[in-house]
């Protein structure tokens, strides 16, 4: 078990020219200050897919030294083209990650025969543990319930991102996968359905922002208090509606600027955050106490 409790896919803060390495600094010590379980780097939030690849290395060879064990770190290796997502999963253990998490193949669209064959091939590659992630809205292709049983039973393969939003999917899971294999939530505003199911946590685009609340969220579930967990989930998700209001990484990058983090830059194809949408992110951080009015 990689992680149990929430791991935050942080934001890749940037210069004019490259990473800013002291703002990620800052991003990492307020993320391991507020208790959250796990780092993810180069994921979606962190906009793997535009980092040249001697900006990936150094990405996360910087995370892997700056973390230094206090928590698990994760890299995002994954990519459409099979030979490249083993490549970045060498890289990325070379670094001394903790666990890879590789998206299921995006744009190319295989079958789900042709899925077990990629991450079996990535899993043959390497010796660091493999987090499947699931996320149709971005690949324009679910993995079956069928499909990640099987990829479960394939060694080095130890748990699931499930952001399909399909909950029949996710307690047949569940269900028929041993209880070794674990299951987070890849959706911020339904965490607390997926841990009643049987998940173990989150990996969290709202963590960014709030860390101690989405780690809080998780472990008061798992302790018991149902209760707590739920009203908490209530809690964030009217920050998570507003950090959705535009295409992630857009509005958590704006939020993160507001409160001193970074600057708020992305890469192209993104753009920074509209005039018009702004306010919708603004006001739900005011009305969190994460900004003043």
């Amino acid at each position: 078990m990689l992680f149990t409790g929430a791991a935050t896919a942080i934001v890749t803060p940037f210069t004019g020219d490259g990473i800013d390495y002291e703002s990620l600094d800052r991003i990492i010590e307020f993320q391991i200050e507020n208790k959250i379980d796990a780092i993810v780097v180069a994921g979606t939030t962190g906009e793997a897919a535009t980092l040249t690849d001697d900006e990936y290395k150094s990405l996360l060879k910087h995370t892997v030294e700056r973390v230094a064990k206090r928590v698990p770190v994760i890299a995002g290796s994954g990519a459409n083209n099979t030979q490249k997502a083993i490549i970045q999963s060498k890289w990325a253990e070379e670094a001394g990650v903790d666990g890879l998490l590789v998206v299921n193949p995006y744009y190319n669209k295989g079958t789900q025969k042709s899925l077990i064959t990629h991450y079996k091939a990535i899993a043959d590659s390497v010796n660091t543990p493999i987090v499947v992630y699931n996320v149709p809205g971005r690949t324009g292709m679910n993995i079956s319930v069928d499909t990640i049983v099987s990829l479960s039973q394939i060694e080095g393969i130890v748990a699931v991102k499930e952001a399909s939003g399909n909950f029949d999917q996710i307690s047949e899971i569940l269900r028929r996968v041993d209880d070794s294999f674990a299951v987070y939530s890849g959706n911020d505003n339904t965490v607390v359905p997926l841990l009643s199911l049987g998940g173990r946590g989150v990996i969290s685009v709202v963590s960014n922002v709030m860390p101690r609340k989405t780690h809080d969220m998780v472990m008061t579930y798992l302790e018991g208090d149902v209760k707590e967990s739920a009203s908490i989930q209530h809690y964030l998700n009217t920050l998570v509606k507003a950090l959705f209001v535009e295409t992630n990484p857009i509005p958590v990058k704006k939020a993160m600027e507001w409160m001193g983090y970074c600057n708020g830059d992305v890469r192209l194809p993104l753009e920074k955050m509209t005039e018009e949408t702004q306010p919708v992110l603004r006001e739900a951080m005011i009305s969190l106490n994460l900004l003043e009015d």
